[in-house]
């Protein structure tokens, strides 16, 4: 999978509604999530749209996250969300500030509030995850 850097060298040079495509695009590169790990135990609260994160411990100690939403454009913005932390050891993902890492999308001005309202939330079950992991 492509870096945050990457993408958002393609991103930077779209129009609004190519950068849409952009992030649905992502958002088909997500891993598929079983439904069976789709419950309310890994909803993340705060959504507009359904968004669900589950993270698995590799063998090296290493996390890496399964996650899913019903709504397009959402599982693009977490794609994004995913690349800054995906694979890393429980300190290197507190550590990675990803709302900088997120900065240069400028996702707050390009997306309606109801599609960026939930990744607070998202970062932060990410953060709690590796915060009982490191």
């Amino acid at each position: 999978m492509a870096s945050l850097t990457d993408i958002h060298d393609e991103y930077d040079f779209l129009e609004p509604d190519d950068r849409y495509r952009l992030l649905i695009d992502l958002g088909r590169t997500l891993e598929p999530m079983p439904g069976a790990l789709k419950t309310d135990a890994t909803l993340v609260r705060g959504c507009s749209a359904s968004v669900w994160v589950y993270p698995q411990r590799q063998g090296d100690g290493a996390l890496h996250f399964l996650a899913d939403s019903n709504a397009a454009i959402t599982k693009g913005i977490i794609a994004l969300v995913l690349l800054a932390v995906q694979d890393q050891a429980p300190a290197t993902i507190l550590a990675t500030d990803i709302p900088t890492a997120l900065a240069p999308f400028d996702l707050g001005n390009q997306l309606s509030s109801n599609r960026t309202q939930g990744i607070p939330n998202m970062i932060a079950l990410i953060r709690e995850t590796a915060t009982r992991y490191a």
